[in-house]
């Protein structure tokens, strides 16, 4: 089993660039794969980023390309980060990591909310 605690959301002026940390505990030995989705009042749930185990590829929804960074330190608490650049209010929403263990199982965090707003 794998706990994640999300944080650093909150209220963000457009063009801000907050970063989302992701902490894991318990078997942390088993993660691989980590990610980030998200999901607005209304909207399907959209999946921001990806990482694998090494953190060596990511990938990225076409609509925060260039602007979002995921990495992930496996060193340090198997931490997962999301840098959010030049925001727009079209992200707001919460922000939900993941990780994957060995088989296959995904494991979710409690979310954290993004508001984008003048």
């Amino acid at each position: 089993q794998v706990e994640l605690v999300e944080s650093g959301g909150g209220l963000v002026q457009p063009g801000g660039s907050p970063r989302l940390s992701c902490a894991a505990s318990g078997s942390t030995f088993s993660i691989t794969s980590a990610g980030w989705y998200r999901q607005a009042p209304g909207k399907r749930r959209e999946l921001v980023a990806t990482i694998t185990t090494s953190g060596h590829s990511m990938h990225y929804a076409d609509s925060v390309k260039g602007r979002f960074t995921i990495s992930r330190d496996n060193a340090n608490n198997h931490m997962v980060y999301l840098q959010m650049n030049s925001l727009k209010p079209e992200d707001t929403a919460g922000y939900y990591c993941y990780v994957e263990d060995y088989y296959r199982d995904r494991f979710w965090g409690q979310g954290t909310q993004v508001t984008v707003s003048s």
